[in-house]
């Protein structure tokens, strides 16, 4: 039996715990060294900002609501969302893009979906949700943020939330027609995260010759 050290004992154990509560805006600034800006409901600038957002919210359900969007399951229709609220952003005056990573290409997956600058000048990041009524005041995991050497956050800015409420319409098969209910915009700079570590291996480590104890390779004619 291999001996292993207390110290990494400890290591391991402190690993297995996960960190529970950290605020989005200590986590962007640990990973992008960039500030996140709440919103401050008594800045003029803000409240116009917010009353402009709402009626993007407006815009993509009606959108939405005119032809619904197919799929088999709900979590599907998040992204299916992202193209609305783009052009809802255009619709009321701002340039709407898939973020910049820091390398310079526009990267469509991974934290945060859009990003626009204000009238103000500065900027903000969109994350695109969609919840059902019956799971929000669940503890389901809704909300991932993984570290990445190219990541989507390269300036300081708000962190909103465009969320929206779906609700089956009609179902086709084993298609179902989404439509949209409600909707809610969140400041996500008050956000709190939870980090939990794992291990993970790969098809070349994890099938390599001396971990086979036995195999069949059966020909076929």
């Amino acid at each position: 039996m291999v001996n292993i050290s207390k110290e990494l004992e400890g290591i391991i154990s402190q690993m297995l715990k996960p960190l529970k509560g950290i605020s989005l805006n200590i986590v962007i600034e640990g990973i992008a060294k960039k500030k996140v800006i709440p919103f401050d409901i008594n800045n003029e600038n803000d409240k116009n900002l917010v009353e402009k957002l709402k009626k993007v919210a407006d815009n993509v359900l009606i959108d939405v609501n005119k032809t619904g969007i197919k799929r088999t399951r709900p979590n599907e229709v998040g992204n299916d969302i992202e193209p609305y609220v783009k052009k809802s952003l255009l619709k009321v005056g701002y340039i709407a893009n898939t973020p910049m990573t820091l390398t310079g290409n526009r990267k469509s997956s991974g934290y945060p979906d859009i990003e626009f600058e204000d009238e103000n000048k500065i900027w903000n990041y969109i994350e695109c949700k969609t919840y059902n009524i019956d799971n929000i005041d669940t503890s389901f995991r809704s909300f991932y943020l993984s570290p990445s050497e190219n990541f989507k956050v390269t300036k300081d800015a708000r962190h909103i939330g465009f969320s929206f409420e779906l609700i089956v319409e009609n179902s086709i098969g084993n298609m179902h027609i989404y439509k949209v209910k409600n909707w809610k915009i969140l400041d996500l700079s008050k956000l709190e995260l939870d980090v939990k570590y794992e291990f993970n291996s790969d098809n070349k480590r994890l099938y390599r010759e001396e971990l086979v104890l036995a195999e069949k390779n059966q020909q076929t004619t």
